[in-house]
């Protein structure tokens, strides 16, 4: 039996976007479903515009989203002596050859051949040469010019391509370096690569690469061209649109496992099921099941499925998690509530842990009463709110319910609405007039700030 060996292969020219990251997920769950290895490999042979600063976004993102690899990272700069031993070789079979074509002839040609409304292809010029030319070269892909390129694509079915309309495509550049077709074929070949799960982007580069592991005796993996990532609007997904980068996803607060929900219910399903594990994602997922037809983006979809995390997630990952906000912010949380606590008290009440770490910044640091909010302080409650303040200091024990009952019945005593009382002395704590429930929020603040934030409040209303 055959083991399955998927891969993800991104180019680091920028982030790791969120339709690579479907792409990985997806490569990843029919790895782990079939027992098979996921192989992370890192195609960097555009020279120019590679950086070891997009390599560490890809595998900082692949660890955020907890896609763990078995094999790899493994870089194609570091593979150049394996490329030029296979160029060697096709050249001596014949199956590559040199050609010496100018950029000047090639324009030229390109040109004529769009005036006749052709599609521009070379033409062979340098296909059989019996002698060398002059000057630098390429080497070219001898693609057969006859008969088709078959294959089953596993989403969209049976795809066939006619050779005439494959062109000789360069593999070797003129300073040797080889080229993304022709890389990605030996790659794959050497690392038993079984299914090529990627981008309906890559379908014309199928029929070519089939060919090229053809010409080198090597069996074609079975492909699945999985459709894109649209915006809102219906068009290809793009900055416009809000965050396409993994990372940025995690910045503006949202859990790994609410992304990965998300993703991979962008052109798949089971059934009407919307929230998954892991375990059942890997049980229940298969690549005949991805839509042929692209899908768009829904920010209110994850915003309700990260808050469902933050909710039902294990509370110490989200904890930490928050914590990474936390530091973000400046806040320290070393004195201060457990993180824990604070999310059970506000994952009801926030959408995103961005959210959530700005919102809890009374919890550790002193809180400032605006103007706007000094409404809330007015004269008349000043005195039920100074018995408030020295009942607490009196309670043997520091909890909710010790705390509510202070609050309820000095408000009974003084003739007020609990809502009237509570308003303004969650004002004096938290700086603000949304919390948690009052009781729940002076237990987590702890009895020190609480009491010398409503000392605070006896100065300024006596100013």
């Amino acid at each position: 039996m055959i083991t399955v060996r998927t891969r993800f292969a991104p180019s680091p020219t920028g982030y790791l976007h969120i339709g690579g990251a479907r792409t990985a997920l997806y490569c990843w769950l029919y790895a782990r479903k079939t027992g098979g290895k996921f192989i992370l490999r890192i195609e960097d042979t555009d020279l120019e515009r590679s950086t070891p600063e997009s390599v560490q976004a890809i595998l900082e993102g692949m660890n955020w989203l907890n896609l763990n690899y078995d094999e790899g990272p493994f870089y194609q700069t570091k593979r150049f002596d394996r490329y030029r031993e296979v160029i060697a070789q096709m050249l001596k079979k014949g199956t590559a050859y040199r050609c010496y074509c100018t950029k000047e002839r090639l324009d030229a040609l390109r040109e004529e051949q769009i005036a006749r409304k052709e599609k521009p292809r070379y033409d062979g010029l340098c296909r059989d040469l019996a002698t060398p030319g002059p000057g630098d070269y390429v080497v070219r892909f001898r693609n057969p010019q006859e008969g088709a390129v078959e294959f089953n694509d596993l989403i969209r079915g049976k795809l066939s391509f006619a050779n005439n309309e494959l062109d000789d495509l360069i593999i070797a550049r003129s300073d040797g370096t080889p080229t993304y077709n022709f890389t990605v074929v030996v790659d794959d070949s050497d690392m038993d690569i079984t299914h090529v799960i990627r981008g309906d982007d890559h379908i014309n580069n199928t029929p070519r690469q089939v060919n090229i592991l053809r010409a080198l005796g090597a069996t074609p993996p079975l492909y699945a061209h999985v459709p894109m990532i649209l915006g809102s609007d219906g068009k290809r997904l793009s900055k416009r649109h809000g965050a396409v980068s993994v990372m940025q996803y995690r910045e503006d607060g949202f859990l790994p496992e609410a992304l990965l929900n998300y993703l991979v219910r962008l052109g798949w399903s089971h059934g009407d099921q919307e929230v998954f594990s892991i375990s059942e994602l890997i049980e229940y997922f298969d690549i005949k099941d991805i839509n042929r037809s692209a899908a768009a983006v829904n920010s209110e979809k994850l915003i309700w499925l990260n808050q469902h995390y933050m909710k039902t997630g294990d509370p110490e990952h989200v904890a930490k998690e928050l914590a990474w906000h936390m530091e973000k912010i400046g806040v320290d949380i070393k004195n201060g509530p457990s993180l824990i606590d604070i999310i059970k008290a506000q994952a009801e009440r926030t959408k995103t842990l961005k959210e959530m770490a700005e919102r809890s910044r009374y919890f550790y640091e002193p809180v400032m009463i605006a103007d706007e909010m000094k409404a809330n302080l007015q004269a008349g409650i000043m005195p039920a709110m100074g018995m408030v303040r020295d009942r607490l200091e009196a309670l043997t024990e520091w909890t909710k319910e010790a705390i509510h009952e202070v609050l309820a019945s000095t408000a009974e005593i003084h003739g007020l609405k609990l809502g009237k009382l509570a308003q303004p002395i969650r004002v004096a704590i938290t700086g603000g007039t949304v919390s948690p429930p009052l009781d729940m929020t002076m237990v987590l603040i702890g009895r020190d700030r609480v009491l010398e934030r409503l000392n605070v409040l006896q100065k300024i209303s006596s100013i």
